[in-house]
């Protein structure tokens, strides 16, 4: 398998708090990837330092082939281009309406005219299930569901290699979850993308996941698929899995 991103011996520590306590996992080019675990083990943070939106104190994480740990601040900036991140709640911006927060990145980033970039909007508004008229709507105007499907056009518009979720069915009734999972799926499959996510969400994890790392007690206590978990003497793991395997 095509390694894209390896993280190996990783520590971190806020203070004298350590969160981190040596991490070792690789995601593989076009898989679903899941970071598990208990409320507060750190996967959050793992998932921005492979961002570059947080420090680690020491061991590597290499993405795309580049080292974080040694990257110039010109090759971060390119790196950062070749993936997109959907946070918890959207991150939309609020007084701008959809078209607008998904046209920020191709405005910053590219030097397509006008035209090109109303063409991409509407490109990504539709592969991501919503109407062209939502175009013009402010975040408070539509439904999570929706805002979370505008956070993932805006993610998408640079067409990244890579795809970053934070809890993406987070606050989506069933139906909406189980239909922003199919989603994600179909996403990965047009657009050759390999997905990170973090989530607690069992359902979504059996219907989306190839592979996961379950993180507690500061270390990786198990990376693989869900044919083995019920394998894994962990209490965090038999009560969150309990019943489903």
């Amino acid at each position: 398998m095509d390694s894209i991103i390896k993280i190996k011996n990783l520590k971190t520590s806020f203070g004298e708090k350590i969160i981190h306590d040596g991490l070792n996992l690789s995601i593989n080019k076009g898989e679903i990837y899941g970071l598990l675990g208990p409320s507060g083990c750190g996967k959050t943070t793992l998932l921005r330092q492979i961002v570059m939106l947080e420090k680690f104190d020491s061991g590597t994480i290499h993405i795309l082939n580049d080292n974080l740990d040694d990257i110039s601040m010109n090759k971060a900036q390119l790196l950062r281009q070749k993936w997109g991140i959907v946070f918890q709640f959207g991150a939309l911006f609020s007084s701008l309406t959809i078209a607008q927060n998904i046209a920020l990145p191709l405005k910053e980033y590219t030097d397509l005219d006008d035209d090109m970039i109303k063409d991409i909007i509407a490109f990504k508004i539709n592969i991501v299930g919503l109407k062209v008229s939502d175009a013009n709507l402010y975040p408070s105007e539509i439904s999570g569901g929706m805002r979370k499907k505008a956070a993932l056009a805006r993610a998408l518009a640079l067409d990244p290699q890579l795809l970053f979720l934070d809890e993406p069915t987070s606050g989506l009734d069933p139906i909406s979850a189980r239909q922003f999972d199919k989603l994600i799926l179909n996403l990965r499959d047009l657009l050759n993308l390999t997905i990170v996510m973090v989530s607690h969400d069992l359902k979504s994890i059996y219907d989306t996941l190839d592979r996961f790392a379950v993180i507690d007690d500061k270390k990786i206590v198990y990376e693989g698929t869900l044919d083995n978990i019920s394998f894994i003497n962990n209490e965090f793991i038999k009560t969150f899995f309990k019943g489903s395997y």
